[in-house]
């Protein structure tokens, strides 16, 4: 998903004219404006409305060329985040709250914002905006961005390690949102890069976030099992393919994005010291400090699948 937009367009000077356009009709309502009144009021808002555009033109925010909006201890933003790390891209985090976005704005994460002038393209989803860096950076040399190559058969894993990736979201929903308490941790309320407001929001609102997150993941024991099932079947194939010792899952000594994309998506259970290359760290949930029942999941995990482990492991000791 890739959208051009005046950088502007997101700015605050939008989000306060979108206020007023709100609250004119209660401002008509209370002091009983005419019909006149309410027209002049409405061309007034549109004239202010083209100021922003033109404002945006000639006077564009100063805002990072690169931004990447995540939420800290996402395995998708973990998945991106790496990624760019690995090919040395700069570029300014942006965290936000637990599920805030994608209940109230319908913004999912990660998404990269990328400056160019006046103009901010924004590419969301994480398949996306790796086809992205790979585009924008396969001439480097050395061959550095050579590792995000999409083949066929890279792109075949990913989208397997992807639905791992959804697995994962349903088996962590089903044991966390029992617990309020890690729950909000998770999500960022102990995180000092969320605003504050939207700490507070978390905290308020946790009742209504929480039974969107169980209607919209279909929270429940039958789906909870299948996911689980699902899970321990990919495991299984990697582990196996990981026998033979290669360094890569697709073979060869050389790693690729698949192999990151694994890595991230099993830290969300692991949790391995280095998740989030040190910006999830206020986000994090040791296997220590999971329910018991998380917990059981996560060290049968480790006793079948000791392979998974050990690789995952190494790419964050020594990739990241």
């Amino acid at each position: 998903m890739i959208a051009a937009t005046m950088s502007t367009m997101t700015g605050n000077r939008l989000l306060i004219h979108s206020t007023f356009v709100v609250l004119l009709p209660l401002v008509v309502a209370w002091f009983g404006l005419g019909f006149v009144t309410t027209i002049v009021l409405v061309l007034l808002l549109l004239l202010w409305r083209w100021a922003i555009v033109l404002s945006g033109i000639f006077v564009p925010e100063k805002t990072p060329d690169v931004v990447l909006e995540t939420i800290g201890p996402s395995h998708y933003a973990e998945k991106v985040r790496w990624c760019m790390d690995r090919l040395g891209v700069e570029y300014t985090e942006r965290q936000s709250g637990g599920t805030l976005g994608v209940f109230f704005t319908g913004r999912t994460v990660p998404q990269l914002r990328v400056r160019t002038g006046i103009v901010q393209t924004v590419i969301g989803n994480s398949p996306e905006i790796l086809r992205y860096l790979w585009a924008t950076n396969y001439a480097l040399p050395d061959n550095k961005a050579s590792f995000l190559e999409p083949t066929s058969e890279r792109l075949d894993l990913e989208q397997k390690l992807d639905r791992y990736g959804r697995n994962l979201q349903v088996w962590i929903y089903y044991h966390l949102l029992q617990d309020r308490k890690l729950t909000l941790h998770a999500w960022g309320i102990d995180n000092p890069r969320v605003p504050a407001w939207q700490r507070l929001t978390l905290w308020v609102l946790f009742p209504l976030l929480a039974a969107l997150i169980r209607r919209s993941f279909a929270i429940s024991d039958e789906h909870y099992g299948k996911s689980v099932l699902h899970i321990d079947e990919l495991l299984a194939k990697i582990d196996t393919l990981l026998a033979d010792g290669r360094r890569s899952i697709l073979g060869g000594d050389t790693i690729n994005y698949t192999d990151i994309t694994f890595a991230a998506m099993s830290g969300l259970w692991m949790q391995p010291q280095g998740y989030g290359g040190g910006k999830a760290d206020a986000n994090r949930i040791t296997v220590e400090q999971m329910p018991a029942k998380m917990r059981a999941d996560v060290e049968r995990w480790f006793e079948d699948h000791p392979k998974v482990h050990a690789y995952a492991a190494r790419l964050y000791a020594e990739e990241r």
